[in-house]
């Protein structure tokens, strides 16, 4: 299958997660290029002018929200369509969230690979759907601080539950339950690390501007 106006950008920090989704469309006879976090993303799509943007939410450096906040707001990127993934964003509201920054479609992790090009086929080759304006830069960091904060308060109980419950476990049942713990603290980490940077750009945004000399 070839795609006149450009290849399908992945974007996933998870290598395993990565190579299967790469090589899933690849196969499928898709052009396919790849990135490992929001910020090589947007590198990558200024080079390679994707077709379609596939792309996971909790990433380092840059996430999936901001990726396509970034995206929209540029207007040689503003009409690409965007495939969001992910299995810690996928209550109600988070897919709102999404779906008002202009995301074609929503799927959820684990990502059943028949879905997936099914829901890619369809966004190729149908009529591009209208898009919601670009959200402001208020909008989205208030529509932003709202989902890190629920990811985080959802996160901090998951941990403390996991560790109580490694409290009562027997022994040979503990290593499963502690590699779901360093995930979720991992994840949770990645959360707070968003968040603070938020809370800075928010600082700045509600400073009043230095007066005319």
């Amino acid at each position: 299958m070839t795609i006149p106006y450009g290849p399908i950008l992945i974007v996933e920090d998870m290598p395993q997660i990565l190579e299967l989704l790469a090589v899933t469309l690849r196969f499928k006879g898709y052009p396919v290029v790849t990135a490992t976090n929001g910020q090589e993303a947007l590198e990558r799509a200024a080079q390679e002018h994707p077709a379609l943007v596939v792309t996971d939410i909790l990433m380092p450096k840059l996430d999936g929200y901001s990726l396509t906040q970034r995206l929209r707001t540029n207007p040689k990127t503003s009409r690409i369509p965007i495939i969001f993934l992910s299995a810690t964003y996928v209550t109600r509201e988070d897919k709102a969230f999404a779906m008002s920054l202009g995301a074609t479609r929503f799927l959820e992790k684990p990502v059943d690979t028949e879905e997936l090009l099914l829901t890619v086929a369809e966004v190729l080759t149908m009529s591009a759907p209208p898009m919601p304006a670009p959200m402001t830069e208020h909008e989205f960091y208030r529509g932003y601080r709202e989902r890190l904060e629920s990811k985080l308060r959802h996160k901090s109980s998951q941990i403390t539950r996991t560790e109580r419950l490694l409290e009562t476990l027997p022994a040979e049942q503990k290593p499963a339950f502690y590699t779901l713990l360093d995930e979720a603290r991992h994840q949770r980490e990645e959360i707070q690390k968003e968040l603070d940077e938020l809370y800075r750009l928010l600082d700045q945004y509600a400073k009043p501007p230095d007066p005319q000399v």
